[in-house]
């Protein structure tokens, strides 16, 4: 496990008042690779929606995955694409690989503080997500892409929103997340911030900055060894 620290930030950790956590890919292994299903699925909706070839839509939604934040919200922009089926559809996955966590439950029945699920994502794959990994009782809300007005990470705007929503202090929450480019708001902000790093095509993006003030390969592991004795 490696982990970029100081003294401060590891004490600014421990006093948090609240901890808001991505959800795919970081509460579950990147291993379980749920995105390829999910890629399958967006390409197939952006080749029907378009009408283009299976490959070409590919690389629509590739390009406007980096350009837009989401592949979502280019095809809304570019295309003026209803997002609500759209969401449906490429969250009907098969989650048969993401198993129950008993040492992410554990970790995180002792970690104290509130604790919210800030998602890209929609409210209802977030909890199926959460009831696979047994950890759905530990969060006090659930904020997604709906409730973000469709606007995604990292845009600034969903963060001021859930901070208002939720009534966070910033420089007394931890954001945890896959990626680094959704970390940056986070900590502009006041948060600590903490990158989970894995080999996940998504996940190639090194800090370049002081975003990240703490980097893990394990989460459960890390959440473990925080909040033991």
């Amino acid at each position: 496990m490696d982990m970029k620290q100081t003294q401060a930030s590891q004490d600014r950790l421990k006093q948090a008042e609240c901890w808001v956590f991505d959800l795919d890919n970081t509460l579950y292994p990147a291993s379980c690779d749920l995105f390829a299903q999910v890629d399958r699925k967006m390409t197939a909706y952006i080749a029907d929606y378009l009408d283009v070839g299976f490959e070409q839509a590919g690389e629509i939604r590739k390009t406007y995955y980096h350009d837009h934040g989401t592949t979502m919200s280019g095809m809304m922009t570019l295309h003026d694409m209803d997002p609500a089926e759209f969401l449906d559809v490429v969250h009907d996955i098969d989650l048969g690989v993401v198993d129950p966590d008993p040492e992410l439950d554990q970790a995180l029945s002792r970690l104290p503080g509130r604790k919210i699920i800030f998602t890209n994502g929609p409210t209802d794959h977030a909890r199926r997500v959460l009831g696979r990994l047994s950890i759905d009782h530990h969060f006090e809300g659930i904020f997604d892409i709906i409730g973000a007005d469709y606007i995604p990470k990292p845009k600034p705007g969903p963060y001021d929103v859930l901070v208002e929503r939720y009534q966070l202090e910033p420089t007394q929450t931890v954001m945890v997340e896959d990626l680094v480019r959704n970390l940056k708001p986070a900590a502009a902000l006041g948060m600590t911030t903490v990158w989970v790093r894995s080999e996940s095509a998504l996940n190639t993006e090194e800090p370049e900055d002081d975003s990240v003030h703490h980097i893990v390969d394990d989460l459960p592991r890390w959440l473990s060894a925080l909040t033991a004795g």
